[in-house]
């Protein structure tokens, strides 16, 4: 089962208070269902490639409004050869419309008014019942964070966009072909997203696949440092080296004053030696402490050194 799957699968058991069960199941079928006119009268047509998600929506239906539906399970042909869940609904197709807010004098609307959503915990259920209907989630395996809801409309989406900006998650917008996408990036983001929408367990899978991926980005990035800056050291002992192996070989050391003598040969006893590690070596060999700089600006001298000879 896939991670959105999983989510699916545990919003679809929420329990929710009538007003929150009208919100939810409002954008189940204003995303999921397609209406036709029959000699009988109008009919609800509503698919979907998740189980759960079909079966919340039949549960809703029957616990708010008593009507029957007939299912109907059809199997894809093409690419992953999914089965497609279709419930039926031939009565009282125009009372739910009118109730859930997804059709009124004027025609079938694009959203519910926002006094539906009025509500704190409608708000949380409207847009669980969206992710139920069009939302998918990557793996928190997986290197990249994305979180989508595919809407039915672009007024449809920017209805979602402020349902999300209300709890401060900073939802964008992007048309993707025929599709009015909205989605978010940040992973942190998405963590709230999952625990606004009731999906409590997949929030703790998340979260904790997401510190195990940053604890271990944070470990490579501190050994890739660490790499780095003996490479570093291991290339600057290298240039010194050269350095004092010029003066050795041109002049002499003895010719160096006493504390560039010193530091060149720390420096030929300890090649691979860190400014830090040859302090310390400085301070058991001779008694007397070195800063960093100190050090540094001595080996400094023997390289000012060395190219004046190189000039001469």
């Amino acid at each position: 089962m896939s991670f959105t799957a999983e989510v699916k699968a545990e919003i679809s058991q929420n329990e929710l208070h009538e007003c929150c069960a009208k919100a939810e199941l409002s954008a189940l079928i204003l995303m999921c269902a397609s209406l036709s006119f029959r000699k009988e009268g109008m009919a609800l047509e509503m698919k979907s490639e998740n189980a759960n998600t079909a079966k919340r929506i039949w549960k809703l239906l029957k616990e708010r409004y008593q009507v029957g539906a007939q299912l109907s399970v059809l199997r894809k042909m093409k690419l992953k050869k999914n089965n497609i869940y279709i419930l039926r609904i031939t009565s009282h197709v125009n009372e739910i419309l009118y109730d859930l807010q997804i059709m009124d004098d004027k025609g079938l609307k694009n959203h519910p008014l926002a006094k539906m959503v009025r509500k704190e915990c409608c708000a949380r259920a409207y847009l669980a019942g969206a992710f139920m209907a069009g939302g998918s989630v990557n793996s928190p395996q997986r290197s990249n964070y994305h979180l989508e809801i595919v809407a039915n409309s672009k007024e449809h989406a920017d209805f979602l966009l402020k349902l999300m900006h209300r709890f401060d998650l900073p939802a964008k917008y992007i048309k993707r072909r025929a599709q009015d996408v909205v989605y978010l990036k940040a992973s942190d983001k998405i963590s709230d997203f999952l625990r606004c929408i009731g999906a409590s367990d997949a929030l703790f899978t998340f979260e904790d696949s997401r510190i195990q991926r940053d604890f271990m980005n944070s470990l490579t990035r501190l050994d890739n440092c660490e790499l780095a800056n003996e490479m570093k050291t291991i290339s600057a002992g290298k240039k010194q080296l050269e350095d004092i192996s010029w003066i050795e070989t041109y002049r002499s050391l003895d010719t160096l004053p006493q504390k560039l003598y010193q530091a060149a040969v720390l420096r030929k006893q300890f090649p691979e030696a860190s400014l830090n590690e040859l302090c310390g070596q400085y301070s058991e060999q001779y008694g007397e402490t070195i800063s960093k700089s100190g050090m540094k600006h001595r080996l400094a001298k023997i390289k000012e050194l060395a190219n004046q000879y190189r000039s001469e």
